[in-house]
């Protein structure tokens, strides 16, 4: 709703629609009975918007999408032109976030305030959408084409000093915001509207539009994930600024964009992943305990072991949200190098003006290297980040069982290990969790927190909020090698490997993978990574060594081909060397190498495999079913509960295109269960050597009953 009241010959109206104000239908009426008082009231002179709470509204109520609310009468549209032409001046006042649909309604209103610590933008790029209530179109009347462009397109946030810079915010306050909105709607009463009315005002770099938007669609082109809309119908939208004769003729071509994402479905993909990155954080155990009834001890101390890269990245995510850590190696200079690594990540935050000498020093001030687990005793939690080797994963969990204080939780940073072997050597399994982060642990957003069947909810539930208060997404998955991401990328890798026997060469593959959205493909990925990794965990599998008739170990088939590089000193990027040529060592530009070719040809001529051109759509089939089956196999295992929890970790940790909605989400809704079913088996017929194509029974089912509905 929105409250109405008059205060020295000022009308205020009043967003209170808890907790970020969305502008749903009834807080939309709100409005519109507000400014009709206020039209009809002779007493008024102006008007002040404002939200109530935390936050000027923050957007559109997304939730009204689906329903169809929003575009119920007064939709945002309509709002939007009634500020723009009403007869006496109307103020925004934003505080907190002025997001999309609040945005769109301070661009309508005739002046804009903010205090120092408001942000605004149009984030609608995210859901696969444009700001389709005026948005594209009053931007770049009040900022530069360019920087309208840039905002949409990236759907960045933007503070509040920024957008005055950018001519967005009028004017820009510390303190207590309304008295001084109040003040300043009644010091410009009765001026002029028509200047101020944005509808009416130019294009803001008109002249140079055409220069301006072949630079857009070039840059968005090489930055946007592969055949994501929404990007490049964005900058359409704006284009009709410059090129429609008229505003209304703007706001018609800009509906007809909105309309033709709102119908696509990436947009529906892209909308499911945003609701399911917050459903993540509502866990529940089989046993019913969930984040309800569970409630999280406080760690206010960590100690992280390990100074290597995901032991820094780790200790830099904690003492960035205010936890004190300890960080500890194996000896001095390996100490001294990682606290010297975490010093540059703070010194390159100085650089680029994230953080100021004072916060420098703030965050340095709460780290302590350590030499020894003296310091452990009492840490409220200890997160292990050496090397995936279970003895001496066990070692160090022995050791900090003797050591740490009772109540103290113990978390390994493992990404295959099994948590309850971890757990049996201490005397509190029920303390024991994994916490998977991942690399560059600082920036990544997923942590991957895996329970063990003796973990307590308590401890669960703290992983899972320390998790938060360090702003990732914590999804909680059950145990099993690999948990749920790395389970799913081992079909993945096996795949990629086994096409290369038979045909392709790693280029052909990572390109098919890029068409279909992902940033890198699997390759470049694990270039990126560190081929020396993977190598480690198939060595701790007893899975290296041999070759030719070992290639059926286990009763399944294996490629030696990555283990080759490896033992041929190619390590990826920062050998300079790896799948593909990055020219040195540290190189970031993969180049295809035919040496590389050579090996891979040679050995399926060795191994009498016949090469032949494979196309791309079973390229495309062979690397993303297989971890698809594999993903239905976790829900039926109970490792993961809900689709949202598979779909989230692969988008945020391995990159799956978000437009595409995530492994399951696609396999439901964009290609349909039966034909992905009907494909598995296929390929389960030809590669009965590959348990991954063995089809889940869970997904057999859905596909059945997915063809029933539609019969």
């Amino acid at each position: 709703m929105a409250s109405y009241s008059v205060n020295n010959r000022v009308a205020l109206i009043s967003v209170d629609n808890p907790p970020v104000n969305a502008l749903s239908h009834h807080v939309r009426q709100g409005i519109m009975d507000g400014l009709k008082k206020a039209r009809e009231d002779s007493s008024v002179q102006a008007v002040v918007l404002c939200g109530s709470g935390r936050t000027f509204p923050a957007g559109a109520d997304i939730t009204e999408f689906a329903s169809g609310l929003a575009s119920k009468e007064p939709d945002l549209r309509l709002v939007c032109k009634t500020l723009d032409s009403f007869p006496k001046p109307v103020v925004a006042a934003i505080h907190g976030t002025a997001l999309g649909g609040g945005l769109e309604l301070c661009l309508s209103t005739h002046y804009r305030l903010a205090l120092k610590s408001a942000r605004v933008g149009f984030p609608e790029v995210h859901l696969g959408l444009l700001p389709g209530a005026t948005g594209t179109q009053r931007l770049p009347r009040v900022t530069h084409l360019a920087n309208a462009i840039d905002i949409i397109v990236s759907g960045r946030q933007v503070g509040a000093t920024e957008a005055y810079d950018l001519g967005i915010i009028d004017e820009v306050f510390g303190g207590d915001m309304l008295p001084k909105a109040l003040e300043f709607a009644q010091s410009i009463a009765g001026r002029p509207l028509a200047p101020r009315r944005v509808s009416s005002l130019p294009v803001k770099g008109r002249e140079q539009a055409s220069a301006i938007f072949e630079e857009a669609r070039q840059k968005t082109m090489s930055r946007s994930v592969g055949g994501a809309l929404a990007p490049i119908t964005c900058i359409q939208a704006i284009q009709a600024a410059v090129e429609q004769p008229t505003f209304e003729k703007g706001l018609q071509r800009e509906a007809e964009l909105m309309q033709f994402l709102g119908e696509s479905g990436q947009a529906r993909a892209q909308q499911y992943a945003f609701f399911a990155e917050r459903s993540v954080s509502k866990w529940q155990l089989p046993s019913g305990v969930s984040y309800k009834t569970a409630k999280p001890m406080p760690v206010k101390t960590a100690a992280v072991i390990g100074a290597g890269t995901m032991g820094i990245g780790i200790s830099m995510a904690l003492i960035s949200s205010g936890i004190q850590v300890f960080l500890t190696e194996q000896n001095k200079e390996y100490l001294d190098r990682g606290v010297k690594t975490l010093r540059g990540l703070i010194s390159s935050g100085v650089k680029r003006k994230r953080l100021t000498e004072v916060q420098a020093k703030g965050l340095m001030s709460l780290l302590t290297p350590v030499l020894d687990y003296k310091s452990f005793s009492h840490v409220d939690l200890v997160i292990e980040a050496v090397f995936e080797n279970m003895e001496l994963k066990k070692k160090i969990f022995r050791k900090l069982d003797s050591i740490c204080n009772p109540s103290t939780i113990l978390a390994s940073n493992t990404s295959t290990l099994n948590i309850d072997e971890i757990a049996s050597v201490t005397a509190r399994p029920d303390k024991v969790v994994g916490m998977h982060f991942f690399s560059p642990a600082h920036v990544m957003r997923l942590l991957e927190n895996i329970y063990g069947k003796k973990t307590s909810p308590e401890t669960i539930a703290t992983a899972m909020h320390v998790g938060q208060k360090i702003k990732k997404i914590s999804v909680l998955v059950g145990n099993c090698h690999g948990f749920v991401g790395n389970r799913l990328m081992g079909p993945y890798q096996k795949e990629a490997c086994f096409l290369l026997e038979e045909g392709c060469f790693p280029q052909e593959v990572d390109q098919v993978l890029k068409v279909f959205g992902f940033r890198m493909g699997i390759f470049e990925t694990t270039d990126l990574a560190g081929l020396d990794i993977g190598y480690k965990i198939r060595k701790e599998l007893g899975l290296v060594g041999g070759d030719g008739p070992e290639r059926m170990r286990m009763r399944e088939r294996y490629s030696p081909l990555a283990d080759r590089l490896v033992e041929a000193g190619r390590l990826g990027q920062k050998t300079g060397k790896g799948w593909y040529d990055y020219g040195k060592p540290g190189g970031r530009v993969s180049m295809k190498d035919p040496d590389v070719e050579d090996m891979i040809v040679n050995f399926s001529k060795k191994h009498g495999i016949k090469r032949r051109r494979i196309p791309p759509q079973e390229i495309f089939e062979r690397s993303l079913y297989s971890l698809i089956n594999e993903g239905f196999k976790v829900l039926e295992e109970g490792i993961a509960s809900r689709d949202e929890e598979v779909d989230i970790i692969w988008i945020y940790g391995y990159g799956w295109p978000r437009h595409m909605g995530g492994p399951i989400y696609y396999a439901k809704h964009m290609v349909g269960l039966p034909k992905v079913y009907e494909r598995i088996c296929y390929y389960h017929s030809i590669y009965k050597d590959s348990r991954h194509w063995v089809p889940s029974t869970l997904l057999k089912k859905m596909a059945s009953q997915q063809t029933s509905s539609k019969l």
